[in-house]
This record gives structure tokens, sequence and C-alpha cells, in this order.
């Protein structure tokens, strides 16, 4: 227990950590449009104790769509990407997450470049 141990991108938990990791950058971007994750490079877990829960280390691309963040009903998976060009771009983001469910919490740790 402890030890990292390499996640499929198939992972449904991988899938909503990297979700809300886009959800957080989001909300804390001041970018106009709205950015989804376009890749998963590298996901990697730990199981600590019963007691301390799971972490998530992911390394992933989050790409800008056309979208607009004004439009406040925007579903993220009916964005399409921005396409090559002037607005096209894509940011490498480091998450980490330690989830502990069964008390509903959750530490968050995002960084972008």
């Amino acid at each position: 227990p402890g030890a990292p141990v390499n996640i499929s991108t198939d992972d449904a938990g991988l899938q909503q950590a990297v979700l809300n990791a886009t959800y957080l950058y989001n909300n804390q971007s001041n970018d106009a449009f709205l950015f989804k994750p376009s890749a998963v490079v590298r996901a990697h877990g730990s199981l600590f104790q019963i007691v301390k829960g799971f972490k998530y280390l992911v390394d992933f691309q989050i790409s800008r769509t056309v979208c607009r963040k004004r439009d406040a009903h925007a579903d993220l998976s009916r964005c399409d990407f921005q396409p090559k060009g002037l607005l096209h771009q894509t940011i490498q983001c480091h998450f980490e997450v330690w989830l502990i469910p069964w008390e509903n919490e959750a530490e968050q740790v995002l960084s972008c470049k």
C-alpha cells in the first residue's frame, strides 16, 4: 500500500479527476474560452492505508475549445477544440488529488504551464 501504480487512461476515477482538474483550471483562468482535456500523458495512483484514501498523480494536456465562458450552460463534452491557428492553444498540466470518498473530501493541487 502506498506505492504508486500506473493507471489506465480508461479508469473512471482517473477520467473524473482529470475533468475536475479541468473545471478547476477553467474557474481560475482569465481566458475567454473554456478548455477541456485533450490527452492524458501519464497517470499514477497510490492506495494509502484504508483510513487515508486514494491519491491520483496525473500529467495531462488541456486545449482551448470554441465555447466561451460567458455561455453559462456550455457542456464541455459538446465543445469542439479550436482549429489550428491563432486561437489554438494546448497547456501541460500536473494534478494531484487525494480522495477520501467516505468523508466526501478531496485535497487538490493543480499546476499548468
